[in-house]
């Protein structure tokens, strides 16, 4: 029986679902969701299984940062890592939500994909929110700007024609050994992941209330005796306006945060997770390699 191996990136402007999109073509969670833009930062791979009669495939998957106009070196920083993301794929997604289109970020990016050697595939998104009409009108507008490979109708949320888009892209992959071993779903350390799971409840709780300039950084990730984990991370925000904000009153906020940063880690990691969050003002961390680095980004003046 052959296998198969290849790369597909999935791009997009901000907030069009690419992260709920990996997970469900992953068929576990791999990467953070929000309702906040901007939430993915760095490259993370997820990594798909396809089985069929013919041979297995394993599809790996570039959650790629929404790709936008940067201002600051964080946004740089995160739009070339997009783009990076895309070099050597087999394939493209460019996944679009029909709801909220972010012209202005969209038209660029078709620009850009009508050189691009690889198959290039449109994925309206939201078909579970979005009227058939709108949707059909809106693919037969694209369509005319660039040469699809394809057009795929899905809903990241609740999965509906997501089989078919890995039913397809599983047959686009090249024969070659896998890269990684069959039970292994994301090429993101575990320190990562649990800094990642901590950042989502963050913007979870505080979407209104905290800018998008914060970060978790770890500490240390220790494992116990007993079979469970001791995980520290430090919360760094830039103003010291926002600190009573992440504590909450009486430090109940921050407790939220990691309470519910801590179940869902023992349930991805299987195992008991004790978490200890402590917050961090300093109005430079956007200027620190180090920080980059530990989020899988490359340092860009």
């Amino acid at each position: 029986m052959t296998h198969k191996c290849g790369l597909v990136a999935v791009i997009g402007a901000p907030n069009a679902g690419k992260s709920t999109l990996v997970n469900q073509l992953v068929g576990q969670k791999v990467a953070i969701t929000s309702a906040k833009a901007q939430t993915t930062r760095a490259r993370l791979l997820g990594i798909a299984l396809h089985k069929a009669p013919e041979g297995d495939t394993q599809i790996l998957l570039v959650d790629t940062p929404g790709i936008f106009e940067p201002r600051r070196r964080l946004d740089r920083a995160m739009v070339s890592a997009a783009w990076e993301g895309t070099q050597a794929a087999d394939a493209v997604l460019l996944l679009v939500d029909p709801v909220k289109q972010r012209r202005h970020e969209l038209m660029p990016l078709i620009e850009v994909l009508k050189g691009r050697p690889e198959k290039v595939f449109l994925v309206l998104n939201k078909v579970d929110a979005s009227a058939k009409e709108p949707l059909l009108a809106l693919a037969q507008e694209l369509g005319e700007l660039t040469a699809f490979e394809d057009v795929y109708f899905v809903s990241a949320l609740t999965g509906d024609g997501v089989p078919e888009l890995k039913d397809r892209l599983a047959s686009l992959m090249p024969e070659g050994p896998w890269h990684y071993p069959e039970d292994q779903v994301s090429d993101a350390s575990e320190r990562l992941l649990a800094a990642e799971v901590t950042r989502e409840q963050l913007y979870r709780q505080l979407h209104e209330e905290l800018p998008y300039d914060a970060a978790v950084r770890p500490e240390s990730y220790e494992q116990r005796p007993d079979g469970s984990v001791e995980i520290r991370q430090q919360i760094v925000i830039s103003r010291d306006s926002q600190k009573p904000i992440v504590l909450g009153k009486g430090g109940r906020r921050i407790k939220e945060i990691g309470e519910e940063a801590r179940k869902e880690l023992s349930e991805i990691l299987g195992q008991k997770v004790h978490l200890f969050l402590h917050v961090k003002v300093d109005e430079r961390w956007s200027e620190n390699r180090e920080v980059y680095e530990e989020m899988g980004l490359d340092w860009v003046r």
